[in-house]
């Protein structure tokens, strides 16, 4: 079935025809008649499945249907996710499929002055796309009003559970009316999101898409087995062997990603970091200059790139592996989303080769190792520019990564006792 097959309005219709979709991905075609029907949905469907279209149009078209004009009658639709940075990016593809129709869509979210905020909503709005923090200041202040919100959609929810959103979450529910629609979409599915799930739905449709293997057929993901000390040269190796593409690199803490910049500096390739540290006109910059194509390489922590829709990312690269194994699937679907095809690689030491083993049981295969001879090895390590560092400070860094990963561990302990 193809999108002008769809009762949707010619506005709307339009919009879609000028952003190129053609035919739903899975994910829309199961998702849109039941929101249309004003049904309940939990969604499980991995990134870069087309999940905020599939939310996002029928909402959209039933808003501009029911409304007279273009005069906001009160927030009708609320978008809950746990970054700034993917509220920016919902909000742009709401725009986006909104354009020339009667609906408006606006977001607010932590680190910026909120006066801007609530000058904009006191002019009104449809939909809002939200963090749950600068929500609930909007709303205790007075400045957000939810009682005619008939649609709450809640979109990364196992992000959200991650970060301690919960009590935000529930919270909120107490502001809403209890007669409405709710969509609940996530990337994994587990005891807590099911309990959650289930505390906010009513009879709702269920979605799950690819279910068993959870990691998209469009990217081809491999493993090479580097020294924790040597991954600096062969990152170096394979940004400048593609040097024309765009690379998102993974890091598992704020500390590495400034470190592994600084070593991509020392041998002349520019990049730019994104994490919890950076102040957010930073990380927006960082995130257009990338998008752009103005820089090539991108470094990042899990938490500041989850669920953010770059377009045409070549390759991801796992500097480091996650400490959490559900994060594999979240950084690698960062590249062959949609239609388009791509590349992860991930640099594995021996110190992590229990998450390596952790990851495999997870998605429920084998990866693909990356043979590399011992000529090959040499010859990367002996063409890098990098000579800066002394064996004290390579012993150094070994020692803070085997800290880290002792509290990685240690910390995924607890998680489990919790369980």
């Amino acid at each position: 079935m193809r999108f002008n097959q769809y009762s949707f309005s010619p506005e709307v219709k339009n919009n879609l025809e000028n952003l190129g979709f053609k035919r739903p991905t899975d994910i829309q075609f199961k998702a849109i008649p039941p929101i249309m029907k004003g049904e309940d949905v939990l969604a499980i469907a991995q990134t870069g499945t087309g999940k905020t279209a599939a939310f996002a149009i029928p909402v959209i078209d039933k808003l501009h249907r029911n409304k007279k004009n273009k005069k906001s009658e009160g927030i009708k639709a609320v978008v809950m996710v746990p970054t700034r940075e993917l509220a920016i990016q919902i909000t742009e593809v709401f725009q986006e499929i909104g354009k020339k129709t009667k609906v408006t869509t606006f977001c607010v979210f932590g680190g910026v002055e909120q006066g801007p905020q609530i000058a904009k909503l006191q002019e009104g709005i449809d939909i809002l796309v939200t963090t749950p923090g600068r929500m609930f200041d909007l709303v205790n202040q007075g400045y957000i009003h939810l009682y005619d919100v008939e649609t709450l959609i809640l979109d990364e929810a196992d992000h959200m559970l991650d970060l301690g959103f919960i009590k935000d979450i529930q919270d909120l529910i107490k502001y809403l009316p209890k007669k409405r629609q709710t969509l609940f979409f996530s990337a994994t599915i587990s005891p807590r999101i099911k309990k959650l799930a289930y505390s906010l739905v009513t009879k709702a449709i269920r979605i799950q898409i690819s279910p068993k293997d959870p990691i998209s057929k469009n990217v081809e993901h491999t493993v090479g087995f580097i020294k924790m000390d040597d991954k600096r040269f062969f990152l170096e190796r394979f940004i400048k062997d593609n040097a024309e593409s765009k690379i998102l690199v993974f890091v598992r803490t704020k500390v590495r990603a400034e470190r592994v910049s600084k070593a991509m500096e020392r041998v002349n390739i520019k990049t730019l970091t994104i994490h919890g540290d950076k102040e957010q006109k930073d990380r927006l910059t960082a995130l257009k200059d990338f998008k752009t194509g103005n820089i090539k390489v991108l470094i990042a922590t899990d938490v500041s790139a989850r669920g953010i829709d770059i377009p045409n990312v070549d390759y991801v690269v796992n500097y480091d592996l996650p400490d959490v194994d559900e994060n594999y699937v979240h950084r690698i679907g960062r590249t062959g989303r949609g239609v388009q095809k791509g590349v992860a690689i991930s640099f594995c030491s021996e110190e992590e080769k229990l998450m390596l083993s952790e990851i495999e049981d997870y998605i429920g295969k084998k990866i693909s190792v990356m043979e590399i001879s011992k000529e090959d090895y040499s010859t990367t390590i002996d063409f890098s520019e990098d000579y800066s560092k002394s064996l004290k400070e390579l012993m150094l860094e070994a020692e803070n990564f085997e800290l880290e990963n002792k509290k990685a561990k240690a910390k995924k302990i607890r998680k489990k006792q919790k369980k």
